[in-house]
């Protein structure tokens, strides 16, 4: 007996792959390296690390006055780093992606080259330079680390909105009599305001746990957080308290990355100022 047109049609969606599919193996990657252990630093975060069990001493220690003052100093390192590479990217940014510079590409190659090298290598590298012209180890050396390692992550999403903005914008405005300065701060500025947002959310949140840079530039006065949760959890072996650490900054993570998609998705940053 022939089959109907409907029972064919249910057997072809049946056999259908959809391209959907292949994002099953990432999600599975994302539950087992990325979901399990942010619940397993949650879980121990509330563990003693001397009897096992249940309790919130773990963050009594971490909102100590000692460590308090060593997060707000993390905080502060971040922001001061975060703030000279946005200084520093933008007008970069916007010399390379105006009409002169824009077709050279190898230009904006020359800020992202230096990324392929390895980490340490460029640090290592940077430190010998900084000894040569007689700059100490120090809060200074190590923001010059931080500025010089982060710095591409700041400059790459901005000069990519900005190459991508429509100049039909710009060029309105100058027909409506605004000059250069004007256009920039009413047209320019608010369109490329989510490029600055993710540049910002690119480098601010990896300084918290740079502390690579700071240990081979820095001395007593630059120890950033990411250093003590690495010898809770390496040295000393007490789990509890460095979860409690990472959890606390895990959630200055997440409010910073709300901040900046909030910046990213606001009217100004859509369509720029009316």
């Amino acid at each position: 007996m022939p089959e109907s047109s409907e029972t064919k049609k249910t057997l072809k969606k049946k056999i259908v792959f959809k391209p959907s599919y292949f994002s099953f193996p990432y999600i599975l990657l994302c539950a087992i390296f990325v979901v399990l252990p942010l619940i397993l630093v949650f879980v121990y975060a509330f563990i003693d690390d001397k009897t096992g069990h249940f309790t919130f001493s773990n963050f009594a220690e971490v909102f100590t006055s000692a460590n308090l003052i060593l997060l707000l100093r993390t905080i502060g390192i971040a922001l001061l780093t975060t703030l000279i590479c946005l200084l520093i990217a933008y007008p970069t940014a916007l010399i390379l992606a105006s009409s002169p510079f824009n077709k050279f590409v190898i230009l904006a190659l020359l800020f992202i080259i230096p990324m392929w090298m390895n980490f340490v290598l460029r640090v290592i590298a940077l430190k010998e330079l900084l000894t040569l012209i007689g700059v100490k180890n120090g809060l200074f050396a190590s923001v010059i680390g931080m500025v010089y390692d982060f710095l591409p992550f700041m400059l790459l999403p901005i000069y990519t909105v900005l190459t991508d903005m429509d100049k039909s914008y710009s060029e309105a405005a100058s027909d409506l009599g605004a000059n250069g300065f004007k256009t920039f701060v009413k047209v320019t500025l608010p369109l490329s305001a989510k490029g600055i947002a993710s540049g910002i959310t690119m480098v601010f949140m990896p300084v918290f746990s740079a502390y690579a840079i700071t240990d081979m530039l820095g001395n007593n006065n630059t120890t950033l957080i990411g250093k003590i949760i690495n010898e809770l959890f390496i040295n000393s072996g007490t789990w509890g308290v460095g979860s409690a650490f990472s959890f606390v900054l895990l959630l200055l993570v997440f409010g910073t990355m709300i901040l900046s998609n909030l910046v990213g998705k606001s009217p100004k940053a859509k369509g720029g100022a009316k």
